[in-house]
């Protein structure tokens, strides 16, 4: 664990800033990469930096909200610490979907475009958690549990590193989704596949997390992760099939951009 780089007297520099720094940058550098593979122009990439402080103003909202019973709401809000992936990603998108309406761009394409953007910087923003001590699971027995003495909040009993599995479930993930961009599949099924399979990623993390339950056994992010696979199947399985021709040649999928 190394959850503070750098101190200059009362200010610090953590190693979960450092890496959701890291994550802008390098995200963005895919965004721009593959706004190119689009045929869209670079200057839509300006619509990132307005999703980013959506997403870091509802990943603070939506943890403050989570955990503001018996506890003062704008102490949270302002604390260095907290934040939430739902939260996160829903803020966003919201704004950023604002933005890139703003330009007149192609929502679809672009949010295709973005998809490994996405999938990238989550992973790297995992990483800043687990050096940090934030959002691990459930105590184990496993050889590579890890515990976190000075983690938030800090335990000494060994516990799943749930930040790591979700990071290396979504190496995979974001792999996946620049070879069917490079392989030319539909803008729908990029976004729908994106969606589902982050929704399933954290929907089957939180069963090894210390989050509470809300509905029967699932915690709000298992909730909001089924949302997020039920508009992925949707989109996926909204793709049209062009009937065949007449010459007998096979039908072939595609979907509206």
């Amino acid at each position: 664990m190394y959850p503070v780089l750098v101190r200059f007297g009362d200010f610090e520099i953590t190693s979960f800033g450092v890496m959701i720094g890291v994550a802008f940058v390098v995200g963005l550098w895919l965004f721009r990469r593959e706004l190119r593979r689009s045929g869209l122009p670079s200057t839509i990439a300006d619509a990132a930096i307005w999703g980013l402080m959506g997403g870091l103003l509802g990943a603070k909202l939506a943890w403050s909200l989570e955990f503001w019973r018996g506890a003062n709401f704008s102490a949270l809000f302002f604390a260095r610490g907290g934040f939430s992936w739902y939260g996160g990603l829903f803020g966003g998108l919201a704004i950023g979907i604002l933005a890139l309406r703003r330009k007149r761009a192609p929502l679809l394409r672009v949010l295709a475009a973005a998809t490994p953007a996405f999938a990238v910087g989550h992973l790297l923003g995992r990483i800043g958690c687990f050096l940090v001590g934030d959002d691990y699971g459930r105590p184990s027995s496993l050889p590579w549990a890890v515990a976190f003495p000075h983690g938030r909040p800090p335990t000494t009993v060994p516990v799943h590193p749930t930040q790591l599995y979700e990071a290396a479930a979504l190496a995979g993930l974001g792999w996946a989704l620049l070879h069917w961009r490079a392989s030319g599949v539909a803008d729908r099924i990029v976004l729908g596949r994106y969606l589902a399979a982050a929704g399933l990623i954290r929907f089957t993390i939180e069963f090894i997390r210390v989050n509470d339950p809300v509905v029967g056994p699932l915690t709000l992010a298992q909730l909001f992760a089924s949302g997020l696979m039920i508009v992925g199947i949707f989109l996926t399985q909204s793709a049209r099939v062009v009937p065949a021709s007449r010459n007998g040649a096979s039908p072939v999928s595609s979907v509206r951009a």
